[in-house]
């Protein structure tokens, strides 16, 4: 290899300054969204509104709220499925606006575990 050289690819001077600008930006972008999305609240209710469900863009369980009329003592595992439904539910609201909103952000593309 001659004094000066590289091996294949480009080299460092080479890469355009342009499409790093752009990239810095991207990630300034995704960190400020990423920050407000973990702000945001979802809700879910299960058994037909008897069980309330919040959590945070962090996936955090902010509160649960169990209607009275709810609690059979015997059907305790009715009120956990319910339960359980619920939080689910919320969980995969924060997720899929997550998913959304950084799609919309990247163009569709695919960046791997990169999010």
């Amino acid at each position: 290899m001659a004094k000066g050289g590289y091996r294949g690819g480009m080299p460092m001077g080479g890469m355009n300054m342009n499409m790093i600008k752009q990239a810095q930006k991207m990630q300034q972008e995704m960190l400020k969204m990423q920050q407000e999305m973990e702000t945001r609240e979802y809700e879910a209710t299960a058994g037909g509104g008897m069980i309330t469900a919040a959590v945070n863009g962090k996936y955090e369980l902010l509160r649960l709220t169990i209607d009275p009329e709810a609690v059979d003592p015997e059907d305790v595992e009715m009120l956990q499925d319910m339960v359980i439904a619920a939080v689910n539910e919320a969980m995969r609201k924060a997720q899929a606006e997550s998913a959304a909103t950084m799609g919309k952000l990247t163009g569709g593309l695919n960046l791997g575990g990169l999010l």
